[in-house]
Order: C-alpha cells, then structure tokens, then sequence
C-alpha cells in the first residue's frame, strides 16, 4: 500500500491509498539552486548600507534567503538588517534567524525609501495570473485600484499563469514607490530562482514559474494539497490550487482540496456571501471592490461543471454556503470517493497544487 503524505496546514498527513487506486502522482520536476547560486544572485543587494526588510509570506524559501542574507552580512561584517512581518508569521521569521535577532509587526509602509526590501516568495494568481511583490503590494495598499484590476479581467474563469490585464495595474502601482524586492520561485524541495530590484523587474522570475506546468489526461477526481502551509492558511489561500488544477478534472467530476483555512475564509466577499450579505449577480459589475471579490466568481462559475469538496477545519455551515462538500480528513474524503464512484476508482493527486500549473492534454 503506497504511503503518501500531503501538507495540511504546518504539518503533513498521510495517504494510504491502495496501488489499485491510485492513478498519478502529478508534480514538476524543476532543478533546485545551490546556496552558493542563490547567494551570488542575492549579491544584488546593497548589503553595505542598513535595509529594512518586510517578510509578506512566509514559506520555507522565505527561510532559507533570509537565512542567506543574514549569513553574507556576517561574513562581510555589515550591519544586519531589520525585519519586519505580519503578526501571524513574525514567530515563525524570528524562528530562522540568529537568536539575537528582532522581529516587529508589519503594520504598513509609514516611510517608503530606497532601503526597503520586500521579500516574497511567487505563486499564481487567478486574476493577475501571477502573485508577486507588485500584486500583493496592490491589494494591501492599494485598495482603490483593485476595483480597476477586477474589471480588466477577460473572463469569469481564473487565468493562472498568464500575463492578465490585470497585472498592468499592479505593475504601475508599484512602479509608484521606490523600493526594492527579492523575489523567489520555489517548490517543495528548494528555492528555484530570484528576481533582487524593483518589484516591476523582479515580476520578470514569472517565467521561471510558468514553465512549472504538466498537461495531463482530464480526470475524474483530483485529490489536491496546496504543498505548503502559506497556500492553506486561509480558504482565499487554497482555492488558489483550484484554480491551477481545475481545467483537468472531466464534466460533472470531483476536485478534493486539502486546505487546513486555520485563519478562516480569509475573503471579505466570500464571508459576506456565505452570511447573506452579498449576492453572485454583484459580482458581474461592482461598484466597490470587496476583497476576495474574483475568488467567488470563479468558485461559483467552476461549479457549474464538476463537484467540489474540501478537507478543512472550516466551520461545516459556512462550507455548505459555498456548495463545498466538507470532509474531517483525507481518509474520508477516499472512503467517499470508493463508495460513491466504485472501489475500482483511480484517484490522481497533486501535493504542490500551489506551484504547478496543469492543463489537459
């Protein structure tokens, strides 16, 4: 019997899948850089001067390159930088760096200077098409804009892994500050590139990450884990490795996501929805943006052609809201799957949803 462990949430779960019923293990092999390769590309950065970085996920890449940077000024004998992360993430940050180290509570940018370094690592996006700096930069300061950026969208249909309309927005946003970023492209097992410039330049690392795509035979059903707990955190987070899978799955077919969401909907609109406060028909011309706004409309179109569950710790009331099939783990989600589809069915899992990008063949 295979053994398979999927991330959910910090930490993993097992898998016991008969060989019988398992069909394909989808993943993207892509060659991981050294750390003498990423050290050299981090020697981009003006470590002789004091820079002030702002952690805004946090994943083991983020790690690794922080890690690094403290490392180099070590050894070059330069002042060490400040941190800066959201609440939620500074104990983990702070738990990768020298004992000594500070980490402060990001609360935004009160001054915006040339020794500002955001560091990130990329995902893809359903509306941009690509999650980097300039986007994430967007939707937390940006607020006035994201209305202009959803409207630019050409479809009711997530678009990862394309340059959208939508990401010209954010370009232009961040084009506004003068700051700097480090950006990583990464998957399981390391750290696969790294854009250091402006947040506009480094978006440029988006390349690398497209080409983290497979084109498979459709299925039908798809066990999916995002691959890592900054993908799950939230269930904004984890659709987002719906949205990269969805196009494989057949007609009237089943898509099993495994996202913890320990800190909750982490949608606006997906909330109000679920609460009777706002309603699918608001989604085709809003007036306003409400933060998630894109995530409901996608749910709601991919609906419309195969069936969706989750494995979550969600509250079963607001998951049965969104149509979402609720599962208390993964040994449930396969015992549904046997009794229902017959004990014949092959299932095909994805244990880095957040990173591969998959199409039919």
């Amino acid at each position: 019997m295979p053994e398979i462990w999927l991330n959910y949430g910090p930490t993993d779960v097992v898998l016991d899948i008969k060989a019988e019923n398992l069909d394909q293990k989808i993943e993207h092999e892509a060659e991981i850089l050294d750390d003498t390769v990423v050290s050299e590309k981090l020697d981009a950065l003006d470590l002789g001067k004091p820079l002030t970085f702002v952690v805004l996920n946090y994943t083991a890449s983020v790690q690794r390159a922080l890690s690094v940077i403290f490392e180099k000024c070590t050894q070059k004998s330069a002042p060490r930088p400040k941190v800066f992360a959201d609440k939620q993430i500074m104990n983990l940050v702070r738990s990768s760096l020298p004992q000594e180290s500070q980490v402060q509570a990001f609360e935004g940018i009160q001054q915006v200077n040339a020794d500002l370094v955001f560091l990130g690592e990329m995902e893809f996006d359903g509306l941009f098409g690509f999650d980097g700096i300039c986007t994430k930069l967007l939707r937390r300061f940006g607020k006035d804009r994201m209305l202009s950026a959803y409207e630019k969208r050409t479809s009711a249909l997530p678009s990862p892994g394309k340059e959208t309309p939508s990401l010209e927005v954010a370009k232009n946003f961040a084009n506004s500050f003068e700051i700097s970023a480090v950006e990583l492209v990464a998957n399981q097992k390391g750290i696969v590139d790294v854009g250091v410039g402006h947040p506009s330049n480094t978006l440029s690392v988006s390349k690398t990450l497209a080409s983290f795509s497979e084109k498979i035979d459709k299925h039908r059903t798809l066990l999916i884990s995002t691959g890592k707990d900054a993908s799950n955190d939230t269930l904004g987070h984890a659709l987002g490795s719906l949205w990269n899978c969805h196009t494989t799955i057949r007609d009237d077919g089943l898509a099993i996501l495994l996202g913890e969401c320990k800190a909750g909907m982490g949608s606006e609109a997906i909330l109000q929805y679920v609460q009777g406060r706002m309603s699918l028909e608001r989604l085709q011309k809003p007036a306003k943006y409400v933060d998630g706004m894109e995530d409901l409309l996608f749910l709601s179109e991919i609906q419309k052609r195969l069936k969706i569950a989750m494995v979550s710790v969600l509250p079963e009331f607001y998951i049965k809201k969104l149509g979402i099939v609720l599962f208390d783990g993964v040994k449930e989600a396969l015992d549904h799957v046997l009794k229902t589809q017959g004990i014949r069915q092959k299932i095909s899992i994805v244990p880095d949803g957040a990173r591969i990008l998959l199409g039919p063949n």
